[in-house]
């Protein structure tokens, strides 16, 4: 079994390139004629702390993504998607971006990403700012967000497939009918997420950030964007993956690595962690509490597959509950609630409010 393992790990870089090559064929089909011409800017959210903030994007060729609705068809939405996957990067661009009075500039890679990094005059202050982006001799300009982080009383890192929004993750075909053929407008979160992230978050005077941490690639990051701002959950930057072969290789790697550059970014800040029983998120983050003790406030787990049946989750949160991190099987949103109403993460307004958006009609 290990040498398969190894075969398959040393196939990879050549299985990844052979698809970047069928990507590069293929999108040129897909992609509508008059779509093709001069280059856009797609940022993602930047993020950061008062001294220092980083702004990831992506320079592609246009694409025609039309804007959805409620009553758009699978096959619309398919289209949609299918633009999205087998979209057109471009290296070798010069992006500039200026945020506060602060300049900067960064050429794109061979996947069209790039990467700002901002060094403030002076401490900026907390909560969403705006940079201006542009392509090096070319006209207009493009708007990005960033959240800068100061004053927080705890963070939230939680996954999205599953955990926030409906993906069937446990089943492949169903998994893929549901993420290819929805929309922002209809795709589905679980009754109470967003009454729980909003009394978590807390948008006022103190406001705790919420980091998205996913497995789903970065060319459905307007579409998330989108779902995120239609159903009233938080906003926060999301931390996506490369789309290609990659994605076969395992997710638990990424989760970590950026659960612990966050964890890092922020040394003072303490973090409640969501997910969900249909990937690793259990094991990821009781990995998580081992490395950061003391920094783990709660993990809250939504329970899809039966999850208290299985001994090796039951065992974690027996090792979790002994570290004195509460590791809490929900099957809905008001579990969570309840409990981080008892830690004082949440008043008891705010459970009620958890209260009556799981029992009463769905939130929009």
């Amino acid at each position: 079994m290990n040498s398969v393992k190894t075969a398959f790990k040393r196939a990879l870089p050549a299985v990844e390139r052979a698809v970047l090559v069928a990507d590069r064929a293929i999108s040129g089909y897909v992609q509508p004629r008059r779509a093709r011409g001069k280059l856009i800017l797609q940022p993602y959210v930047g993020w950061g702390t008062p001294h220092g903030v980083e702004l990831t994007g992506r320079v592609l060729l246009p694409r025609i993504v039309s804007p959805p609705t409620t009553g758009d068809r699978r096959w619309r939405n398919f289209v949609n998607s299918m633009r999205r996957l087998f979209s057109r990067e471009v290296g070798g661009v010069q992006v500039n971006g200026v945020l506060d009075g602060v300049s900067a500039s960064v050429l794109s890679d061979d996947g069209g990403y790039f990467t700002l990094s901002f060094t403030p005059l002076g401490p900026l202050p907390g909560g969403w700012h705006e940079a201006a982006l542009s392509i090096e001799g070319k006209e207009g300009q493009t708007r990005a967000r960033v959240q800068v982080i100061d004053n927080a009383r705890f963070g939230v890192i939680s996954d999205l497939d599953d955990t926030v929004i409906q993906s069937d993750v446990t089943s492949l075909p169903r998994m893929l009918m549901t993420a290819l053929t929805g929309n922002a407008r209809t795709r589905s979160p679980f009754p109470g997420v967003g009454a729980l992230y909003r009394a978590l978050v807390r948008e006022g005077e103190v406001h705790n950030p919420i980091f998205y941490v996913s497995s789903s690639p970065w060319n459905f990051f307007d579409l998330l964007w989108q779902f995120l701002d239609y159903r009233r959950i938080p906003l926060g930057p999301l931390f996506l993956r490369n789309w290609g072969m990659g994605l076969l290789a395992g997710h638990g790697g990424h989760k970590l690595e950026i659960i612990t550059r966050l964890f890092e970014r922020f040394p003072h800040l303490n973090f409640v962690l969501i997910g969900d029983s249909g990937e690793q998120d259990a094991l990821i983050y009781s990995e998580v509490v081992r490395r950061y003790a003391g920094r783990v406030l709660a993990v809250y787990i939504r329970d899809l597959t039966g999850v208290f049946q299985d001994e090796t989750v039951l065992k974690l949160r027996g090792e979790l509950a002994r570290t004195g991190v509460d590791l809490v099987l929900a099957a809905d949103s008001l579990n969570a609630a309840g409990h981080a109403m008892a830690m004082g993460l949440i008043t008891p307004g705010e459970y009620r409010g958890v209260l009556v958006s799981v029992t009463g009609p769905t939130e929009r």
